[in-house]
C-alpha cells in the first residue's frame, strides 16, 4: 500500500480510539487502552516507514546493479567499435569477440600531404595527396587493461548471459552494419520487489533508464549508445538516494 493509505488508516484507527476511549470505555480500563494506542501508533509508524523506505532502498540497490551491468556493456561496446575497425566489421560471437581483444592488433598511423608535378603540355602542374603511414601496431588488448573483459558477457548478480546480435540497416539509401547487446530488466532485478520492477520496466528514459532492457547499441539505427542515462557514464558518480 502507499504511504497514503497507511496515513489514512492511522488517523481513522486514532479518531476510533479516542472516541472509544471518551464515551464507550469506562474511565477504569482507559489504562489499557491508552496501552493499546500507543503499540497502534509504533506498528502504523513502522508500517509507514517501511512504505517510504522501500521505493528508496530498491532505487539504491538498483542503481548499484544497474552501475555494475552498463560496465560490463561498454566493454563489449569498446570491443566491437575495435572489430569494426580493425576487422571491418561487427560480431555477434562471444568468444571470438574476446579471442579478438587477446591477439589483435591496430596499426598506429599516420596522415601526411605529399606534393608532385603533373606535366600539361608545357606546364608542370603542382599537386597534392595524401600518404598514410603506418608507424606501429598496438595491441588491442591494451585498451581493456585492468577490465575483466574475459567475462564482459557474463550479466553481474546474475547466471545470465548478455544477448548480442548483428543485422544491418538502410539510411538515406546507404547500408550499415549494426549490432545491440542487452539483457532484461527482470533479470538483473531478479529477488526485488515485483510490484516495483514492474513500474522500473514502464521508465520513460530522462533520469532512468528506459524500456524494460539494458542494452547498448541499436538494430534499428546507426548508433553505439546505451540506453542509460549520462549519471551511469560519471566515473565519480555516487549511488542516489
Amino acid at each position: 500500500m502507499s504511504p497514503l493509505i497507511y496515513i489514512l488508516l492511522a488517523v481513522v484507527a486514532v479518531a476510533f480510539i479516542a472516541y472509544a476511549i471518551v464515551n464507550l470505555i469506562p474511565k477504569k480500563m482507559h489504562w489499557i487502552l491508552s496501552i493499546l494506542f500507543l503499540g497502534l501508533i509504533v506498528w502504523m509508524s513502522s508500517l509507514l516507514y517501511g512504505s517510504i523506505m522501500k521505493p528508496i532502498n530498491f532505487k539504491k540497490k538498483k542503481i548499484a546493479k544497474y552501475a555494475k551491468v552498463i560496465d560490463h556493456l561498454k566493454m563489449i561496446k569498446d570491443a566491437e567499435v575495435y572489430h569494426r575497425k580493425v576487422v571491418g566489421g561487427y560480431i555477434d560471437n562471444p568468444n571470438a569477440l574476446i579471442k579478438f581483444i587477446d591477439t589483435a592488433k591496430e596499426a598506429i598511423t599516420q596522415t601526411r600531404t605529399v606534393e608532385y608535378t603533373v606535366k600539361s603540355g608545357s606546364l608542370d602542374l603542382k599537386r597534392e595527396k595524401r600518404v598514410v603511414d603506418t608507424l606501429g601496431y598496438k595491441s588491442i588488448k591494451d585498451y581493456f587493461k585492468k577490465r575483466d573483459y574475459k567475462n564482459m558477457f557474463h550479466v553481474p548478480g546474475t547466471d545470465a548471459k548478455f544477448t548480442i546480435k548483428v543485422d544491418s540497416v538502410e539510411k538515406s539509401g546507404l547500408k550499415s552494419q549494426v549490432f545491440k547487446a542487452y539483457v532484461a530488466k527482470d533479470i538483473v532485478l531478479a529477488g526485488m520487489d515485483k510490484a516495483l520492477i514492474e513500474e522500473e520496466k514502464k521508465a520513460l528514459g530522462g533520469i532512468d533508464v528506459s524500456g524494460t532492457e539494458i542494452s547498448v547499441g541499436s538494430l534499428s539505427d546507426v548508433k553505439v549508445t546505451g540506453n542509460w542515462p549520462p549519471f551511469y557514464d560519471n566515473k565519480d558518480r555516487k549511488e542516489k538516494k
